[in-house]
């Protein structure tokens, strides 16, 4: 079905082109199919790698080390790797790790919330082509503040990356798309 969409869609007008006319993907669509919101504050960010890599910035947010150079099992890739996180590595730490119940304390359950959000974002969201990497730029976006995230305006950032990878996946020789491809299916 992508490949058939891929197919017909135009960068120029980002729109598809099939028998019955032209159609779209509209913020309104995304907003109703996702629940996100779209008219809040722009998600913005810098796209420049701090100083010292993104390491340092990833075991901020997530709470834990993470090592550079033990690969992930059966694969040849270190779980952090040029800024960007395992999906798998992550999935599989933090099943091994996680136990909330009452006694959990606070900056705990915050610690699983936001790997949890960062996983949704980077990993389902967002997701890299491979389907196996969260990108270290969203990592930014979940400082603590919780009320600030909700406060963005996810679903257009969502439809900007779904348009945009529907115009790399129609070029030619284009084998995968990542982005939130799964609107194309609802």
């Amino acid at each position: 079905m992508l490949t058939a969409m891929a197919e017909r869609w135009h960068p120029e007008t980002h729109m598809f082109h099939l028998p019955e006319g032209e159609m779209t993907i509209t913020l309104k669509d995304v907003a109703i199919l996702t629940g996100l919101p779209i008219s809040r504050d722009a998600i913005i960010g810098s796209t420049t790698k701090p100083k010292g890599g993104r390491g340092p910035l990833i075991r901020d947010r997530l709470g834990f080390d993470m090592p550079t150079t033990t690969p992930i099992q059966g694969r040849g890739h270190p779980p952090l790797n040029a800024g960007q996180v395992s999906v798998p590595w992550l999935v599989t730490h933090i099943q091994a790790e996680v136990e909330i119940n009452d006694e959990t304390p606070e900056e705990q359950v915050e610690r699983y919330a936001r790997i949890y959000l960062i996983g949704l974002v980077g990993g389902f969201l967002f997701l890299d082509k491979s389907n196996r990497w969260i990108q270290g730029i969203w990592l930014p976006l979940f400082n603590g503040d919780w009320d600030a995230i909700g406060e963005k305006s996810w679903g257009s950032a969502v439809i900007v990356g779904v348009y945009r990878e529907l115009c790399t996946c129609s070029k030619v020789g284009a084998k995968q798309a990542g982005a939130a491809m799964f609107i194309l299916q609802l």
